[in-house]
């Protein structure tokens, strides 16, 4: 007879969890952020230009710098001891943080940087910019007035490689050997480029992330709003929306897809029946490779947040986290999730509530 002993059966592995532990108000809303390895330290971009270092166990937030316009994006080198912000002015500032003082300023783009990332070497910084305007009667992007991506080498702010990209290129991000980087832009075209040689590795289109609106008003919408490498490198995963007929309305379904990179074969994107929707702003790997969450805004549905298992796609977690979330950042031990939110602006007795969160989650049932 089998041993029926619960005392004797082996514990089931934990479901995988995100739990709400803090929540740290900030004047303005926050479009990008980056941690610390440690996580103990949250470096915030907000709505207000400004760029933001906040003590996660205490809250206290200090102002390092201020863009002219909306700061946009922000990187934190190797070593912890710079940091590099983007904004809607198009400069790019490098900030010394034991010191406070900025080290250089560079006008990268004469439009808005979409957004910023550092490779993980700590070699190069990538701004990516654009404005959509129409090109014909079809509304489709006329070519960019600058190059729409542009490396800088990260120690002497010098530039490395400028590539003309259908704008708006709205995201990108670096390979985790530092060896390539990968923009996205209004159109879902996704392009990859060797760093060392500077010439094209690939490039491809997905219809399923941006859309052509018939409704209200005529206009392209939507496109490519995060990328991310998987861990092993040997994947890239974008997101944005699911097409709709009506863009003003934000209602295409909350879409990931993955890809092979070196083709721009399409292998897997969110489940049917598992999202609803809405625009997703972020993605991020845990620590473990196995693991990544996407988030952003909210239409119609359940979450706008959720876990999903890399190798088989499938939604693990989900909850619906009220606001908008903007960026999202694993701690290094893969225990914290930390989130940039922005949320409604409120007039009461006269005065404008604050409108910038950055939360933090602990993380339950993954490996290191």
């Amino acid at each position: 007879m089998a041993d029926t002993d619960p005392k004797s059966s082996p514990t089931p592995p934990a479901e995988p969890k995100l739990t709400k532990a803090k929540e740290i108000q900030l004047p303005s809303a926050v479009l990008a952020l980056e941690s610390t390895p440690d996580g103990k330290t949250l470096f915030a971009a907000c709505l207000d230009g400004s760029v933001q270092r906040v003590t996660v166990e205490t809250g206290e937030a200090l102002a390092l710098g201020r863009h002219d316009s909306y700061a946009s994006g922000v990187a934190l080198l190797p070593g912890g001891q710079q940091l590099v912000s983007s904004g809607y002015d198009g400069v790019l500032h490098w900030m010394d943080l034991a010191s406070g003082k900025e080290l250089r300023s560079v006008q990268a783009h004469q439009f808005w940087s979409w957004d910023l990332a550092a490779s993980p070497d700590g070699r190069w910084v990538a701004s990516v910019t654009g404005q959509y305007r129409a090109g014909s009667y079809k509304y489709d992007p006329a070519p960019g007035t600058e190059p729409s991506v542009r490396v800088y080498d990260a120690v002497t702010g010098a530039l490395k490689h400028s590539w003309d990209f259908l704008p708006p290129v709205q995201a990108v991000a670096f390979s985790p050997d530092s060896r390539r980087v990968a923009a996205g832009n209004l159109m879902g075209e996704v392009a990859v480029w060797d760093l060392e040689t500077g010439r094209s590795v690939s490039q491809w289109k997905t219809d399923d992330l941006t859309s052509w609106g018939i409704i209200k008003s005529h206009h392209f919408l939507g496109g490519v709003f995060a990328l991310e490498f998987s861990p092993d490198g040997e994947h890239l995963y974008a997101c944005g929306m699911g097409p709709m007929r009506d863009p003003m309305a934000g209602n295409g379904v909350q879409r990931w897809q993955s890809f092979d990179w070196k083709t721009g074969r399409k292998l897997d994107q969110t489940h049917e029946g598992e999202s609803g929707q809405g625009l997703m702003e972020a993605l991020a790997f845990h620590p473990d490779g196995k693991h990544f969450v996407m988030a952003g805004r909210l239409f119609q549905g359940t979450w706008n947040l959720a876990l999903f298992e890399a190798a088989s796609g499938r939604n693990l977690f989900s909850i619906d986290a009220k606001h908008r979330i903007t960026d999202a950042r694993f701690s290094a031990d893969g225990q914290l999730l930390f989130l940039a939110k922005a949320r409604q602006q409120e007039l009461k007795y006269g005065r404008w509530n604050e409108f910038g969160l950055l939360e933090i989650h602990t993380v339950s049932g993954l490996g290191a």
